[in-house]
């Protein structure tokens, strides 16, 4: 049975899910290798469900760029935005989604759109298809994007039961995340910021740990390297995307090439101001004292042998 604590963090579906998961996966051994393996498989598939947005939106990238009729008389970029706004109102109509998260989506939505406006506009990138849904260079499908990064943040800090020791004041990343934002504006005419930035993150955040429930038991890491793991995945996707030609860098006119890693820094920072903007709706939760861990193993014989969550 679920209990109070995922009743209020899961949505009713998602807690169904997590109780039919719970009665196949109870029976597993709790320990040794199986025990270990149990928590990353729990693991992977949790993450690839907090992606269910992003996930969709870049599977109909690729599908759209391997087989895309060009006499339908729909824009493929008119495609992707209707098929991602579809999406989000299945996701809400089949309670994947809370209303606050979709709220905060759409100031995702609207913060990536401006500054997509400015970027394409200074030659930044290109949109290289026309379309019918766009504001200037930009089809209103690219918005969507940006939501796909908060969509995620916001259903894995619920699906993980994200819980933090040492979180920093909310005014101060609240101020580091309008930093960020005017930095990608105000670099193209004075000096980039990015490095500076660099450095308040790793000092508000050096201390600070993520504390989250996979399966059986809670983890940690420290929440700096949370951020890069994430910008990384962010950066691979952002490959695939510029592959399907769903948009193009200068670099790129000729040909496809990888994309920069340069680029990994200004995801760093795009994900920090996306995470900060999540926290508007899940605030970051203490982890209560009596929750307090010791250091985990990292091998994975030793996984099961960390402390129980009960559920």
């Amino acid at each position: 049975m679920v209990q109070r604590s995922d009743e209020r963090r899961f949505t009713s579906l998602e807690a169904r899910i997590d109780a039919a998961a719970h009665r196949l996966l109870d029976r597993l051994p709790r320990h040794g290798v199986l025990g270990g393996l149990t928590e990353f498989l729990v693991f992977g598939i949790k993450q690839a469900f907090a992606c269910l947005f992003g996930g969709a939106l870049l599977a109909l990238m690729i599908a759209t760029k391997l087989a895309w009729p060009d006499d339908i008389g729909l824009a493929r970029y008119d495609f992707l935005f209707l098929a991602a706004l579809g999406i989000q109102l299945l996701m809400l109509a089949f309670k994947l989604e809370t209303i606050a998260e979709a709220k905060v989506i759409l100031i995702f939505h609207i913060v990536g759109t401006l500054m997509e406006i400015f970027k394409t506009s200074v030659g930044s990138w290109i949109y290289p298809e026309e379309s019918f849904f766009r504001i200037g260079g930009v089809p209103l499908f690219s918005g969507f994007m940006y939501a796909a990064v908060g969509s995620y943040l916001a259903r894995v800090s619920r699906i993980l039961d994200l819980h933090y020791t040492h979180y920093p004041s909310r005014w101060m990343t609240v101020l580091l995340a309008l930093a960020i934002y005017v930095n990608f504006f105000t670099h193209h005419f004075i000096i980039d910021l990015r490095y500076l930035l660099f450095g308040v993150i790793a000092i508000l955040f050096f201390r600070t740990t993520v504390h989250y429930r996979v399966f059986r038991f809670r983890h940690r890491m420290p929440l700096l390297l949370g951020f890069l793991l994430i910008a990384l995945f962010i950066w691979f996707a952002e490959n695939i995307g510029t592959w399907s030609r769903a948009w193009i860098y200068p670099s790129q006119h000729g040909g496809w090439t990888l994309v920069s890693l340069h680029k990994l820094g200004a995801w760093y920072l795009l994900m920090i101001l996306s995470f900060v903007l999540v926290t508007l709706v899940h605030r970051p939760r203490p982890l209560a004292a009596t929750n307090q861990l010791p250091p985990l193993s990292t091998s994975i014989a030793d996984l099961g042998e960390t402390a129980q969550i009960s559920r």
